[in-house]
C-alpha cells in the first residue's frame, strides 16, 4: 500500500509541466504534446525584478491566466568585463527559469544578444567598444568572436532547461527585430549556426515589426510578427515566409509604452487593448504581451534613443510601462480586464487561480539628510592626458567622470560639441552652470573669474543608445576636445566615480556649492514596499541599504523612486542620496504610492 500510494504520488508530481514534453510547429499551431497550445505570454525581465519578488511576479502571471514568460537575457549584466560572466544573484537567469516551471509556467528565451528593451547600449557590454574594428551587428570577425563565447556561456546554463532537455523553454529567439536594423541574410544564417553550436537544439525564430519582415527573417525559421493586431494580416505575413504555414505568434504585442525623462508619462487605455487582445486569442493566435510587468531598471542601465531626426532621450528608471502589472508587482486595472479577456479563451473546466491583493505599503516619515561628502571629497588618483579620455578609455562602463583643467579667467565660450551626456560645470569648486545633451546643449557663455581657474566639468552617462544605426556611436564622457575662448583645452586630468557602490569614505574638507553625497538613518517597526519622494530635489541617485534604485530627475516624469519591501528590514536602515543640482536639500521621506506622472520645467 505504502508503494502504491508513493507511485502515485511521483505520477501526480510528474503531471503538467513537472513532465517532460515535447513541442513542435504545427500547420497552424504550436504542438504540445502533440496537441494544439496557444501561448498566451507575458514579458517580464528578471533583471528588472528583485531576486526576492521573482516568485510573486510569477504567481501573478499565472493569476492573470498566462502559460508563458517571454525575457531577453542581457549580455552586459552576464559578461560585465571581457570574459567575465556573472550567473549569480539577481543574474541568475536558470534560477529564474526554473521558478517559472515551479509556478506552471514556460519560457520563451530571447538571448539575441541585442535586445533593445529600452536597456543600456541594447543589451552590448560597453567593453565592446574597445576592440578596435569591432562592429555589433555584422559578420565582422571580432563581434563574431565575442558574440560566441557568450553564447556558450548562456548555453551552458540553460540548454538543460530546454524542452528538448525535459525543461520549460519552448524556443529561443536569434538576433532581435533584425529587419528594422539591416538585411544581411548571411549574418542572420550565421546567427541560426552559432545557437545550434552553443546549444540551443529546439524551436528558433526571429522576430521583426511587419513592415521589417523581409529582412529580418531567415528562411527556414518560423517568423514572428510584433506590433501587429490584425489576425488576416498577421497570418498572411507569417505564411509568405514561412512556406504557407504558421503557427501565427505576436512576439511584441503592446498594450503600453515605455517613459524618458522630460515627455509625458504613457497611459494606454485598457479596454481598447482589451478588444484587440480578443481578437487575436479568438482568432487562434498566440500572443506575448509586451510588458506583462515592467518592473525597474535600476543602476544606471536605461538605455536611450537617438536619431537624426529627433533629439536625445534617456529613458527613466522606472519601467512600469502602464504594463498590466504595476512596477511593484500589483494588480491593476488593465491586469483585471485583460484576465477576463484571457477567461473566455480557457479550454472548458479551466478556472484561474484567485487575484492576490495589493502587497502592503509603508510610509516613511520625514528623515533628515546630512552631507557625508562632497564631489571634491570623493575623488581619488586621476588619470591624466593632453585632452580628455572617453569611458571607454578609462575603461569605466557607467556612472562619472570628473573632468579637470585649469584656465585663465575672463568670459568665453565654453564649447563641449562631444558631450555625452549631462555636465555640471564647476569653477573653484562652485557650481556655475549644466549642459544637457537632450537639449542639444554643447556650449555656454561664461563670465570666469580673474586669473588662474580650476574648472571642472562632471559628466554623467545618461545611458547608451540602444535602437538604430547609433549603436555604433555610443561613447561616454567627452569624446574630443573642449574649447573656451576659441582654444582647445589641455592637460587634463579625469577623476572616475562608477558608483558601483555606496562609497563609505570622504576625503579632506567639504568644499563649495557643488554636488554632494547625503545619508541618513531611519527605523522601521515593520517593512513593506514603499516610494521615496523626490519632488522636492534635483537630480541624482539614490541607494537604500546599499541597493542602487535608480536615477531621479526633477525634470519628471518619474518623481518617485521604488524601494521593494525586500531591501528593508525591521530596525535601522540607511538612505543615501548623490544630488547634483541642490546640495542644500536636507528632507527626505518615503510615501505609499508612485508619482509617475508630473512633469517640471
Amino acid at each position: 500500500m505504502k508503494k502504491l500510494c508513493l507511485l502515485w504520488l511521483c505520477l501526480a508530481l510528474g503531471s503538467g509541466l513537472h513532465a517532460q514534453h515535447t513541442f513542435s510547429l504545427g500547420d497552424s499551431t504550436f504542438l504540445l504534446d502533440g496537441k494544439d497550445f496557444q501561448m498566451i505570454s507575458g514579458e517580464m525581465h528578471y533583471t528588472r525584478i528583485p531576486r526576492e519578488a521573482w516568485r510573486q511576479r510569477l504567481h501573478m502571471a499565472r493569476a492573470m491566466g498566462l502559460n508563458t514568460i517571454g525575457t531577453y537575457v542581457f549580455w552586459n549584466v552576464h559578461e560585465p568585463e571581457k570574459g567575465k560572466f556573472d550567473f549569480t544573484g539577481n543574474n541568475d537567469i536558470a534560477a529564474f527559469v526554473r521558478m517559472a516551471k515551479e509556478e506552471g509556467l514556460y519560457v520563451v528565451l530571447r538571448p539575441s544578444p541585442y535586445v533593445c528593451a529600452e536597456w543600456e547600449f541594447g543589451g552590448y557590454p560597453y567593453w565592446l567598444q574597445n576592440e578596435k574594428g569591432l562592429v555589433v551587428r555584422s559578420q565582422e570577425s571580432k563581434y563574431v568572436k565575442e558574440y560566441a563565447a557568450y553564447l556558450k556561456a548562456v548555453g551552458r546554463q540553460l540548454q538543460p532547461l530546454l524542452v528538448t532537455h525535459g525543461g520549460n523553454i519552448l524556443m529561443v529567439q536569434i538576433e532581435n527585430e533584425y529587419g528594422s536594423y539591416g538585411h544581411d541574410s548571411v549574418y542572420l544564417a550565421m546567427n541560426r549556426d552559432l545557437f545550434r553550436r552553443a546549444g540551443f537544439d529546439g524551436i528558433l525564430f526571429t522576430c521583426d515589426p511587419a513592415g521589417a519582415l523581409p529582412d529580418g527573417h531567415l528562411r527556414g525559421l518560423m517568423p514572428a510578427v510584433n506590433g501587429s493586431e490584425t489576425p488576416e494580416h498577421i497570418k498572411s505575413l507569417v505564411r509568405k515566409y514561412h512556406d504557407g504555414k504558421g503557427p501565427f505568434y505576436v512576439a511584441e504585442w503592446y498594450p503600453a509604452w515605455f517613459d524618458w525623462w522630460g515627455a509625458a508619462h504613457h497611459r494606454v487605455n485598457a479596454a481598447f487593448y482589451a478588444g484587440k487582445l480578443d481578437t487575436l486569442l479568438g482568432a487562434g493566435i498566440s500572443v506575448n504581451m509586451y510588458m506583462f510587468h515592467g518592473g525597474t531598471t535600476r543602476g544606471f542601465m536605461n538605455g536611450a534613443n537617438y536619431s537624426d531626426e529627433s533629439p536625445y532621450e534617456p529613458q527613466i528608471s522606472s519601467y512600469d510601462y502602464d504594463a498590466p502589472l504595476d512596477e511593484a508587482g500589483n494588480a491593476t486595472e488593465k491586469f483585471r480586464i485583460f484576465r477576463a479577456v484571457i477567461e473566455k479563451h480557457l479550454p472548458a473546466g479551466t478556472s484561474l487561480p484567485p487575484v492576490p491583493a495589493a502587497k502592503p505599503v509603508i510610509s516613511i516619515p520625514p528623515m533628515e539628510l546630512k552631507t557625508f561628502a562632497t564631489l571634491g571629497q570623493l575623488v581619488s588618483a586621476p588619470v591624466s592626458s593632453g585632452q580628455p579620455l572617453t569611458f571607454e578609455q578609462l575603461h569605466q562602463p557607467y556612472g562619472f567622470v570628473l573632468y579637470r583643467t585649469t584656465v585663465q579667467g575672463g568670459a568665453g565660450l565654453l564649447k563641449i560639441p562631444g558631450l555625452r551626456d549631462y555636465a555640471v560645470i564647476m569653477a573653484n569648486g562652485r557650481t556655475i552652470a549644466t549642459l544637457d545633451r537632450r537639449h542639444a546643449e554643447d556650449s555656454i557663455q561664461l563670465e570666469l573669474p580673474q586669473g588662474t581657474v580650476q574648472l571642472d566639468i562632471l559628466v554623467e552617462n545618461l545611458g547608451r543608445i540602444n535602437f538604430g544605426p547609433y549603436l555604433l556611436k555610443n561613447e561616454k564622457g567627452i569624446v574630443g576636445n573642449v574649447y573656451f575662448q576659441g582654444r582647445a583645452l589641455r592637460h587634463w586630468q579625469q577623476f572616475q566615480l562608477p558608483f558601483n557602490n555606496v562609497p563609505t569614505s570622504a576625503r579632506g574638507r567639504a568644499t563649495g556649492d557643488q554636488p554632494v553625497l547625503k545619508k541618513a538613518t531611519f527605523t522601521l517597526t515593520q517593512t513593506g514596499d514603499t516610494y521615496l519622494d523626490m519632488r522636492n530635489w534635483g537630480k541624482g541617485i539614490a541607494w537604500i541599504n546599499g541597493h542602487n534604485l535608480g536615477r531621479y530627475w526633477q525634470v519628471g516624469p518619474q518623481q518617485t523612486l521604488y524601494v521593494p519591501a525586500a531591501w528593508l528590514k525591521k530596525g535601522s536602515n540607511e538612505v543615501v542620496v548623490f544630488e547634483l543640482l541642490k546640495p542644500g536639500n536636507t528632507t527626505l521621506e518615503g510615501i505609499d504610492h508612485a508619482i509617475l506622472d508630473v512633469l517640471k520645467k
